[in-house]
């Protein structure tokens, strides 16, 4: 099997793979309500490397998630093997009244037939679908609306839920980016004791209720509405692992301690 073939599998995905929107569409899709995000590799003391190879024999090979820089990372490289033309992006994370540093998270730029996309499937609890890069485009999935304001040299993706008001997500430029020019964030998130991934662990998987979350110790899941409770011990948290998301990581388990009694981001 080929690894095309082996990460379509992993996605559930056997539609068309020609290059358009339609099948850009799916397999966004796809993969959001396959892949989890999640950084349990971080409370294991396991390095995260940008690598392809690394990207896929985790997420394809071990059937893990990953975040950010690994999830569009490998999903740009699934695009540029079907035949897309992708741009990894730099984006800053929105935290409180202003964003983050450069390359805080790896956003991608899709081009179909002279369209724009913005696809992200590294950003956890967002779009399903990718949004077209159009400043009067509003776009409603599953009850939140998306939209991208601002202008170049950077752009901000907004998104609201219900009559709330636009909360920004991140702020974007369009300028093309390398793997490698995302080490130091990538290096800094796993690393310092400043970085939200080392203060608690997540596990997160859109499905096609809503969703499904390990938050340190909290098991949430999202449908009609919101359910959230305690996990009882590592027994119980193993076993959401293995049910919710498919995931196996033997004798090891990052169990979180106390301190990350935090509601989802």
């Amino acid at each position: 099997m080929s690894r095309v073939d082996a990460y379509l599998e992993r996605i559930g995905y056997s539609g068309s793979r020609e290059a358009t929107a339609e099948t850009l569409t799916n397999l966004h899709r796809s993969h959001m309500l396959a892949v989890p995000f999640e950084n349990l590799d971080i409370a294991l003391g396991r390095r995260i490397v940008l690598s392809p190879d690394a990207f896929f024999d985790k997420i394809v090979r071990q059937r893990r998630g990953g975040f950010c820089y690994e999830l569009n990372g490998l999903f740009a490289w699934l695009l540029e093997e079907l035949g897309f033309a992708v741009t990894m992006l730099s984006a800053r994370v929105w935290d409180g009244e202003r964003p983050g540093p450069e390359f805080d998270h790896m956003t991608l730029r899709v081009e179909i037939e002279r369209r724009a996309f913005i696809a992200d499937v590294g950003f956890g609890d967002s779009f399903l679908e990718p949004l077209l890069l159009n400043d009067s485009e509003i776009a409603v999935q599953r009850g939140h609306a998306y939209r991208i304001t601002g202008s170049h040299p950077e752009l901000v993706l907004e998104s609201r839920g219900g009559d709330s008001a636009w909360q920004p997500q991140y702020a974007f430029s369009l300028t093309p980016r390398r793997l490698a020019e995302f080490s130091g964030m990538c290096e800094y998130h796993q690393t310092s004791p400043a970085s939200h991934f080392t203060r608690k662990t997540i596990c997160s998987l859109a499905t096609p209720a809503g969703r499904v979350t390990l938050a340190g110790r909290r098991a949430i899941v999202t449908a009609s509405g919101r359910e959230e409770r305690n996990i009882a011990d590592e027994n119980e948290y193993r076993t959401l692992l293995g049910t919710w998301f498919g995931i196996d990581l033997g004798g090891t388990m990052p169990f979180p301690d106390n301190r990350q009694l935090t509601t989802e981001d």
